[in-house]
């Protein structure tokens, strides 16, 4: 019957493309028109954009594969997503759209410095390409799950990759937004009806619970450590201020009102999600005991009946396209505004941002490809890469908030440093190790003191102001 999934996510995959064809030409024009929407998202797009860039494959098969090994506190990830969304409306996206930049970068050149703007975009684009990747292998095990003779998990990864692509090639952030909302939806009833029918198929929560390996953590909300899960909030609450393809959706708002009202909305839309998925990672491992842990939502769900399992998986499949599109987007955007129209191509006219926007998208979708092939662990890679945020969204919103305190040299010397102090995390296994003996197991910790820290030394040593806006 594999034959009725394959067919509701191939008309799921034409009403995409129909969608970004109709919208196609709300992007015509140059940088601004195709990688931010012309300024004029309203905030009933802003949170499903917001939404979809959130609900990717982490949040769906990356908590259901870390709830299989620690039960329903994976979805504890998604919750601290939601946190850190309703927190930049609340404090700062009225303030981001109000600045008229396209990308931090810009900001940390424009008050603080040109290597600033250098490291920052560095930075930046490692950060982007690494999420990105991590879609193409959540779009590869839900593919070679739900049609097992007909795509293997490198074949899934590569289908993915020309659907996302495709989209973002054709329709820009628009087409990211308005596809987001049809997205959004769809991944609602696909993880709500996977949850429920699973659930029911063991004969409810009460047997889910009673049936659980021996040892598996179940439905303790702490089972991941609450040091853990307080590392989580901070990498997540960190994060929603200062990635780019975060910001750039405030960026794109109509006004500061969209952007805030936008973010809240997202946020709340955002919070349940990874507790459903979480659920599902639970049921897997009583219904699919012994399976490789990533699989644990695609089979869940694959072994229910072929229309649900159809809806399901397009769901989740929406949910790695919808991320993945505005991620591309958002790594184009730093590429054109931060490197080629900064450093090689200033006097660059709209056709030629319009055709270089697109090149980047495409050379960038080839590198995270072939990045992809070599990545496993889909949380635990995401929320370490994450990490490099902390320095961006310190000296970001001190530059906002308290710029009296700001040095020129701020922006440059606590990027290297946060930077350097996560490569030394990864590189020599005494530093986590002495941190897990404090109880203080995840690198953002490390990366937080390293920023202010540095961030304290600069303002002390650096005597020159910031530059006037």
């Amino acid at each position: 019957m594999n034959w009725i999934p394959l067919i509701i996510v191939c008309l799921y995959i034409v009403l995409l493309y129909v969608i970004t064809w109709m919208t196609r030409r709300l992007s015509r024009g140059g940088m601004i028109a195709y990688l931010l929407a012309g300024r004029g998202l309203p905030f009933w797009v802003v949170a499903p954009l917001l939404t979809g860039l959130a609900v990717g494959g982490a949040s769906t098969v990356g908590v259901a594969e870390s709830a299989y090994k620690n039960g329903i506190s994976a979805g504890w990830y998604n919750a601290a997503w939601a946190a850190g969304a309703i927190l930049v409306g609340l404090i700062a996206a009225r303030r981001y759209r109000q600045m008229e930049v396209s990308t931090l970068p810009e900001l940390f050149e424009r008050r603080y410095s040109v290597s600033g703007r250098v490291i920052g975009v560095i930075g930046q684009l490692v950060l982007q390409v690494v999420i990105t990747s991590l879609q193409y292998i959540a779009g590869g095990a839900i593919l070679s799950s739900l049609l097992p003779g007909v795509f293997t998990f490198k074949t899934g990864m590569f289908v993915t990759a020309v659907v996302f692509v495709g989209i973002t090639l054709i329709g820009g952030f628009w087409a990211a937004g308005l596809t987001n909302i049809i997205n959004v939806i769809l991944i609602y009833v696909g993880v709500i009806l996977g949850a429920v029918i699973a659930v029911g198929k063991i004969g409810g929560f009460r047997e889910l619970a009673a049936n659980l390996p021996a040892g598996h953590p179940g439905f303790d909300l702490g089972a991941i450590g609450w040091a853990v899960i307080l590392g989580w909030f901070m990498v997540m609450c960190t994060m929603t201020f200062s990635v780019q393809s975060v910001v750039q959706v405030s960026f794109a708002a109509k006004d500061s009102s969209s952007a805030s009202k936008g973010f809240i909305l997202g946020g709340l839309i955002i919070l349940p999600v990874g507790f459903i998925s979480a659920v599902i990672g639970l049921a897997a491992t009583i219904l699919h005991p012994g399976i490789i842990a990533t699989e644990a939502l695609p089979r869940t769900v694959l072994s229910l009946s072929p229309i649900v399992a159809g809806l399901v998986l397009a769901g989740l499949w929406a949910a790695d396209v919808s991320t993945a599109s505005a991620l591309l987007v958002g790594s184009a955007t730093l590429v054109v505004g931060d490197v080629i129209k900064r450093f090689f191509a200033p006097d660059l006219k709209e056709r030629g941002e319009r055709i270089v926007s697109r090149v980047s998208v495409f050379i960038l979708s080839v590198f995270t490809y072939l990045l992809a092939i070599s990545v496993s662990d889909i949380l635990n890679t995401l929320l370490i890469g994450l990490c490099l945020t902390t320095a961006y969204t310190l000296v970001t919103l001190m530059t906002l908030f308290w710029p009296q305190v700001c040095r020129r040299g701020h922006a440059t010397w606590t990027l290297l440093t946060s930077m350097s102090a996560l490569v030394l995390w990864l590189i020599f296994p005494q530093i986590p190790s002495f941190f897990r003996a404090i109880h203080l197991p995840h690198p953002i910790y490390l990366c937080w003191m390293v920023s202010l820290l540095t961030f304290l030394l600069v303002a002390i040593i650096d005597n020159r102001r910031l530059k006037s806006d």
